[in-house]
C-alpha cells in the first residue's frame, strides 16, 4: 500500500499540471475580445537599433509665456537654471541619457546607442520625456521664481530624431549651439536697443535688418560699452549636462563605541549625477576630455 504511494501522488501531479494549462489556456483565449483588432492601427514607431536617439523638447508658445511671468531681456537666469533643473531630473528617472544640451526654452536629450528603454519605441521616448520635463517644471518653479506666481502651466512639445554615427550626433549637438550663439547674439543687441537707446522693437529690428555678426558686436562695443565675449557663458554657449562622479555630504546616525553612541556623524558618498557645464561643443577639446559619451559601451 504504501509502497504505491509515489505513483498516485506523482498521476495526481501530473493530472493538476495538465488541468492547470488547461485553464491558463482558457482564461487567456476568454482575455481576448473581439474588439482587440483595433491594436493593429498602432504605427511601428521603433527607432532604428545601434543609432543614437535624441528627443528635443521646445516650449510651447514661450514667447507669451515669458511676457505673462517677467522674464528679465534678453536673458533670465531664473528661467534657465530652472530649465536645467528639470533636464537633470529627466536624466535621473531615465539614465539611459548620456548627455543632454539646453539653450533658450529648448532641451536636447541624447540616448545610448544600445538601450533597449521601452523597446526602443519613439512615442515612449518622447511622452515620457516630456511629462517628466514638464512636471519638473511646475514642481519646481517657485525654488526659482520666489516672487512670481505661476499664471498657468507651462507646455512642451517634443521630437525624436535618429542619428546613426558620432559624427552626425556631434553636428547636431553643433547646430544647437550655433543657434543658441547666433539668436543670443541678436536679442542682446535687440534688448539694448530698446532698452538703453529707447528704440520701438519695430524700430529695433529695423536697426538690425541685414546685419551680420560683426555689425552686431560693433554695435554693442561702440554704442553700449559691450564686449559680448564677456557674456556670461550660460547664455553664449548654453548648458551641457553630462554624467559626473560627485561627493555629497550627508548626516546620519552610525553605530559608534560605547561613549559615543547616539551621535551622528557627516558621511561622504561618491555617486553619479548630471552636473551642468557651459562649453563649447563645437570643437574637438570637448569630446577628447569625455570620450565616454561616444564609446562603444554607449
Amino acid at each position: 500500500m504504501w509502497a504505491s504511494c509515489p505513483v498516485k501522488v506523482r498521476g495526481c501531479w501530473a493530472a493538476a499540471s495538465s488541468t492547470l494549462r488547461r485553464c491558463l489556456k482558457l482564461s487567456a483565449t476568454m482575455a481576448k475580445s473581439k474588439f482587440e483588432y483595433v491594436r493593429d492601427f498602432e504605427a511601428d514607431d521603433t527607432c532604428l537599433a545601434h543609432c543614437w536617439v535624441v528627443v528635443r523638447l521646445d516650449g510651447r508658445n514661450f514667447h507669451r509665456f515669458s511676457e505673462k511671468h517677467n522674464f528679465a531681456k534678453p536673458n533670465d537666469s531664473r528661467a534657465l537654471h530652472l530649465m536645467t533643473k528639470c533636464a537633470q531630473t529627466v536624466m535621473e528617472e531615465l539614465e539611459d541619457i548620456v548627455i543632454a544640451y539646453g539653450q533658450s526654452d529648448e532641451y536636447s536629450f541624447v540616448f545610448k546607442r544600445k538601450s533597449n528603454w521601452f523597446k526602443r519605441r519613439a512615442s515612449k521616448f518622447m511622452t515620457h520625456v516630456a511629462s517628466q520635463f514638464a512636471s519638473s517644471y511646475v514642481f519646481y518653479w517657485r525654488d526659482y521664481f520666489e516672487d512670481q506666481p505661476l499664471l498657468y502651466p507651462p507646455g512642451f512639445d517634443g521630437r525624436v530624431v535618429v542619428y546613426p554615427s558620432n559624427q552626425t550626433l556631434k553636428d547636431y549637438l553643433s547646430w544647437r549651439q550655433a543657434d543658441c550663439h547666433i539668436n543670443n547674439l541678436y536679442n542682446t543687441v535687440f534688448w539694448a536697443l530698446v532698452q538703453q537707446s529707447g528704440l520701438t522693437p519695430v524700430q529695433a529690428q529695423g536697426r538690425l535688418q541685414g546685419t551680420l555678426a560683426a555689425d552686431k558686436n560693433e554695435i554693442l562695443f561702440s554704442e553700449f560699452n559691450i564686449n559680448y565675449n564677456n557674456e556670461p557663458l550660460m547664455y553664449r554657449k548654453g548648458t551641457v549636462l553630462i554624467w559626473q562622479k560627485v561627493g555629497e555630504v550627508t548626516t546620519k546616525e552610525v553605530k559608534l563605541p560605547a561613549e559615543m553612541e547616539g551621535k551622528k556623524m557627516a558621511v561622504t558618498r561618491t555617486r553619479s549625477k548630471p552636473v551642468a557645464l557651459h562649453c563649447d561643443l563645437i570643437g574637438d577639446a570637448f569630446w577628447k576630455e569625455h570620450p565616454e559619451i561616444l564609446s562603444e559601451d554607449s
